[in-house]
Order: structure tokens, then sequence, then C-alpha cells
């Protein structure tokens, strides 16, 4: 694709084509975030990964770059998602901030918002073995960190009524079948949490009708630092459904958001 002349600036970013869209990917140095980030660059956009390692943004910016158009499409931004606080909340929220002040002047609002980051909760966390530091920490970063990105971004898509936010969930976070069935009492819930946050959201934005879209999806189990090497499907085939969900066509009234999906298909709450 050639690209028409550019404007750069003082950092090395460049203003050319101004229209094209552009998406912010937490989680976004590794497994689902990292592949997630991939297939949207192949679909075209600009992208912008967070996370907290600084080593590991560098090295995925460096392997994503390859396959852009040019090196100035992907970029990163670290911000440790872990807020034990209301004072580690608003600083997570203000550096979220930061990436609208950056490339918001140069490219609009962002199209899309992928949120990727998580923890797993220690493996004995049953709900009566939990302790409430452990509690405090997963759901600091599955839940907490995950409405302060939500509450920032989606107020201004949802003023613009423009925008996409799709969230990583997961099954285990369903009110049915394998989902709070006892076990990862921590896990489970931040995913409901976030399984409800996405509903209710959907329902005060009217469903999709003023533009704005809200989404969860379910990757299933995937090979990640997560999922294990023995997972039966790859990061790519977890991050499939979140692509579709970024990129899909979506018609107010006939079309759904709210939801959680998996495999492009809404899974049961």
């Amino acid at each position: 694709m050639a690209s028409s002349p550019t404007e750069i600036a003082s950092d090395g970013i460049t203003s050319s084509q101004p229209s094209k869209p552009w998406a912010i990917v937490t989680g976004g140095s590794r497994g689902l975030g990292f592949e997630t980030a991939r297939g949207l660059i192949s679909a075209g956009f600009r992208t912008v990964l967070v996370a907290k390692d600084e080593g590991r943004l560098q090295r995925a910016r460096e392997e994503l770059a390859a396959i852009a158009p040019s090196d100035d499409f992907v970029f990163t931004h670290a911000i440790d998602f872990e807020a034990s606080t209301p004072e580690a909340l608003r600083e997570i929220q203000n550096s979220a901030r930061e990436i609208l002040e950056k490339f918001q002047p140069l490219w609009g609002l962002p199209k899309v918002v992928v949120i990727s980051h998580g923890v797993m909760s220690a493996k004995m966390s049953k709900t009566l073995r939990t302790d409430v530091d452990e509690w405090r920490r997963v759901m600091s970063i599955n839940l907490d960190s995950v409405l302060a990105l939500v509450n920032l971004y989606g107020t201004v898509m949802s003023d613009a009524r423009e925008g996409r936010i799709i969230i990583y969930s997961a099954c285990l976070g369903r009110m049915s079948g394998p989902g709070n069935a006892g076990g990862l009492a921590p896990y489970r819930i931040s995913k409901a949490g976030v399984n409800a946050l996405v509903r209710n959201l959907a329902h005060e934005s009217g469903h999709g009708s003023r533009g704005f879209l809200i989404d969860a999806v379910c990757p299933n189990h995937s090979r990640t630092d997560m999922g294990g090497d023995d997972a039966p499907r790859s990061a790519a085939e977890g991050a499939a459904c979140a692509i579709w969900l970024a990129t899909r066509t979506f018609t107010p009234g006939s079309d759904q958001t709210g939801l959680l999906w998996e495999d492009n298909e809404v899974v049961p709450w």
C-alpha cells in the first residue's frame, strides 16, 4: 500500500493518512493480545501495544513492525495494571489517557480498544481458601483496571458515537455451563464481573444503536503463558474472534452487542 506524504513529529510519529483507523491493545506484548494486534495490523490498523514489561513490548513491536506497512504503525506504552488502591487505579487511567493525548491529535479517536491483559488466580484459590491479598490482586487486574479503561475510552467513543471495545473474558465467568462451578474463585468471579460490565454498558449505550459497541470474548483454552503449552488452541486461534468483533460489519437492530462470544457465536451467560 502506497503511503501519502507524511508529516513527522518530534518523536518520530507520522501523521500520514489521518483517516487510517488505529487501535489500542492491552496485554499486547504476548499471547492473545499480541496475536490480536497482529490481526489488526494485517487488517490495516495502526496499533498501540500496552503492557507492563517495556522489554517485552519493544520485542513485540519489532516483530509486528515487520508486517506493518511501515514501522511507524506500531507503538508501545507501558502500564502496570495492578490497581491495589484507588490512587493506583487513577494512575492507570491517567496513563491510559496519555495515549489519547499523544495520538488523537494526529489520527482522531481510536476505532478499537481490545483489553487483553489479565492474570490467573492461585491454583488452590477456592472461595474459602482465598486470602484477601490474592483476591485483591486478581480483582485489581482483571476487573478494576478493566473498568478504568472502559470508563475512559468508552466515554469518548460513546460521545463520538463510534468505536468498539472488546474485552477478553472467559467461559469460566459464565453463570451457566462450566462457569461458576467452583475452584479458581477470584479468576472466575472477576471474569463474571467483566461479563456483567459488558452487558450493563451495552444496555446503557443503546445496544449499538448509537454507534458504540462493547463485547466480551471467550478465547477458549489457548497456548499462552496462562493457558500452558498443552492447550488445544494456538494463541492465534484464541484471538480470532476478537479480531472478527473488531472488524465486523455491524447493523443496529439486527446485529448484537453486549454479549459473550466464542468462535464468532454468542455464548449463553
